[in-house]
């Protein structure tokens, strides 16, 4: 027993240089891995005439596996704290659908069918109904009268503003269903697909996801991944569209995409030129 626990001394006695060396890189490492948090918020023109409070949502990474807060992002409320209504996100999904939408049912009228040239019988001495055609849409395998006629579009427009609240309203909703996130930046290390979807169970993002930045040219490794993965998209700040945010679950804008989108959004919502803008969806236009 007691040679059992000299050796025990002796090789602790041998190492403990070393371990204390690993320690104190372990914390080095530690140390040189300290984030400093990001405190992303701006004073808006109307500060002082908000009813609601701003909205804060974290500022999170995409370089790891792992998240890691990296701060804090103040929203407006006017864009994503708004009152929901499904009335204005069905009017513009079903706008969406309906204006590249195409019908090409077609039916033959009267001049359009073939043959019927002769009149069927005389016009006196049989008593019967005058008629001078067989393809008049009153026989049968005639004409159809007010048929489909392709090709027919079912193109129109909102209202302006009710397109606008359509987008605040479908932020609002996934900002309060904890399906919208903000990060850093959507650049990854590797262009391989099975790190996003690590990520993405990881964070519980999923399984349909929409990135959103600035630019419409994307990072090359973020590109590569997702092009084999049929459920995820990038798209451009000046494409966001009410159908495609609901379309997917989850919702990753960066941080500069989330500013650009609250200053246009704004924008329009306080446009001095209102009155002339509306104009011309008036009903009753003089």
């Amino acid at each position: 027993m007691s040679l059992l626990i000299r050796n025990i001394a002796t090789k602790f006695n041998r190492y403990s240089n070393q371990i204390s060396k690993f320690c104190t890189a372990v914390e080095n490492q530690v140390e040189n891995k300290t984030i400093t948090p990001t405190i992303s918020d701006i004073n808006y023109i109307n500060d002082d005439r908000l009813y609601v409070k701003k909205r804060q949502v974290w500022i999170e990474n995409m370089d790891t596996i792992e998240s890691n807060k990296l701060g804090l992002m103040t929203l407006h409320p006017d864009v994503f704290a708004v009152r929901p209504r499904v009335d204005t996100l069905y009017e513009n999904i079903r706008w969406q659908r309906m204006y590249r939408y195409v019908s090409y049912a077609h039916v033959k009228n009267r001049a359009e069918k073939r043959g019927g040239g002769r009149k069927p019988w005389p016009q006196k001495g049989l008593g019967r109904a005058r008629h001078g055609s067989v393809n008049s849409p009153l026989f049968k395998g005639g004409g159809v009268a007010h048929g489909p006629r392709s090709p027919t579009t079912h193109f129109y427009m909102l209202p302006y503003f009710t397109r606008v609240n359509g987008l605040t309203t479908a932020l609002t909703v996934k900002l309060a269903q904890d399906n919208l996130h903000i990060v850093n930046d959507i650049e990854i290390p590797m262009n391989d697909s099975s790190y996003l979807e690590s990520l993405f169970e990881e964070r519980n993002w999923g399984p349909s996801v929409l990135f959103v930045d600035t630019e419409d040219i994307m990072p090359k490794n973020i590109t590569l991944a997702t092009d084999e993965i049929k459920h995820v998209n990038l798209m451009p700040v000046y494409g966001l569209n009410v159908f495609s945010m609901l379309k997917h679950e989850t919702l990753i804008l960066t941080e500069r995409a989330a500013r650009r989108i609250e200053e246009k959004i704004l924008y329009q919502l306080n446009r001095p030129d209102y009155t002339k803008l509306i104009k011309k969806f008036k009903l009753n236009q003089v």
